[in-house]
């Protein structure tokens, strides 16, 4: 069953994002203090993990949880176990929390609301 302004019925909206998102799992963080020469939101993740969803490295992503919506910049590292994700500077993100990273549609123009 679909609703006509949303799709099916039971779904999500994500606004402006597109691909795949399975779930990862959180397996790590990493918190920076204020001197530090390298800070801000990044997601860590598998390549394999990465072209699911593709997304690329250096590219801004989406961290979607239960809790938090929030922007991060995506590094690719193999040694990470599949379907496991390392955060820095998420705010409020926890170990074992299950999110899905999802990359932003900026090719597509937003659409209009009637």
């Amino acid at each position: 069953m679909t609703d006509p302004k949303d799709g099916p019925i039971g779904s999500r909206k994500l606004g402006m994002f597109s691909g795949f998102a399975p779930p990862l799992q959180v397996v790590g963080y990493i918190a920076t203090k204020l001197r530090d020469p390298v800070r801000g939101p990044l997601v860590r993740m598998r390549p394999d993990d990465a072209l699911v969803r593709l997304v690329s490295e250096g590219e801004l992503v989406r961290v979607v949880s239960e809790r938090r919506s929030e922007l991060a910049v995506l590094e690719l590292d193999e040694s990470l176990p599949r379907g496991g994700v390392v955060l820095r500077d998420v705010a409020g993100a926890a170990l074992s929390e299950i999110i899905r990273v999802v990359r932003i549609d900026t090719d597509s123009r937003p659409r209009s609301r009637a």
